[in-house]
C-alpha cells in the first residue's frame, strides 16, 4: 500500500514537472496534471493540497539534492584538496541537472520571477548555496588574497552552471547541443574546469606591500 501511494505521488510529480516546463506553472491546470498522470484530480489535492503544493514539492526536490552536492564537498575539505572538492561539486551539479533537465529548466525559470515561494527559497536554500560556495572558494584562496570580489566569482560560476539548462531550447535550436546528454556534460565541464583554474585557482593575488 505504501509503495502504491509513493508510486502515485511520483507519477503526479513527474507529470507536473513535464507540464510546468512546457506550459509554465500558470498555464498548467490541476486537470492537465491529472490527465497526464492518469489519476483523479482529487489525488493531487489529497497528496499535495493543490497546485501550489506541487510547486513547493518541485522546488524542494531540486534544491535538497542541489545543496547536498555542495555540502558533501564542503564537508570533505578537511580531508581533501579544496580545488578537487570544488570541481567535484560542479561536476555533480551539472550531471544532476542534465539527468533532471525538465525540472532544472523549470526551477531556474521560476526562481527568476519574484513570488512568495521564491523569496522563501532565497532565504533558505539560495543563502545556504552562497555560504557553501564561499567556503569552497575561500578554502582555495582566502578572500583577502583574491583580486576579484568573491561574490562576483560565485555569480559567474553559478551562471555557467545554470545557463545551459535554463536556455536548453536555445542550445538545441541554435547550436545543436543537448544538455541532457552525457557528452554535453563532459565537454561543458571541461570548459568550467578551465574557468575555475584561471579565475579562482590561478587568479593573481593581491599583495600587501608594507610601507
Amino acid at each position: 500500500m505504501v509503495n502504491r501511494k509513493s508510486s502515485t505521488k511520483d507519477t503526479i510529480v513527474d507529470a507536473a514537472i513535464l507540464l510546468f516546463n512546457i506550459k509554465g506553472f500558470d498555464g498548467t491546470s490541476i486537470r492537465d496534471i491529472a490527465k497526464k498522470a492518469k489519476v483523479n484530480p482529487a489525488n493531487i489535492s489529497y497528496y499535495f493540497e493543490g497546485k501550489q503544493g506541487l510547486l513547493e514539492k518541485c522546488f524542494i526536490q531540486f534544491f535538497e539534492a542541489y545543496i547536498e552536492f555542495i555540502e558533501e564537498e564542503v564537508n570533505l575539505l578537511k580531508n581533501d584538496r579544496p580545488d578537487y572538492c570544488m570541481k567535484r561539486a560542479v561536476y555533480k551539479i551539472l550531471a544532476f541537472q542534465s539527468k533532471n533537465h525538465h525540472l532544472s529548466r523549470f526551477v531556474w525559470r521560476e526562481v527568476s520571477i519574484d513570488s512568495q515561494i521564491v523569496r522563501e527559497i532565497t532565504s533558505s536554500y539560495l543563502m545556504k548555496e552562497r555560504y557553501l560556495y564561499k567556503k569552497l572558494i575561500e578554502a582555495i584562496v582566502p578572500d583577502h588574497y583574491l583580486e576579484s570580489n568573491i561574490g562576483y566569482l560565485i555569480i559567474q560560476l553559478r551562471s555557467l552552471m545554470t545557463m545551459p539548462f535554463l536556455n536548453s531550447q536555445y542550445l538545441r535550436e541554435v547550436w545543436n547541443l543537448f544538455p541532457q546528454e552525457n557528452y554535453f556534460v563532459e565537454k561543458y565541464y571541461e570548459k568550467i574546469d578551465e574557468w575555475i583554474e584561471t579565475n579562482i585557482i590561478n587568479q593573481p593575488r593581491k599583495i600587501n606591500i608594507p610601507i
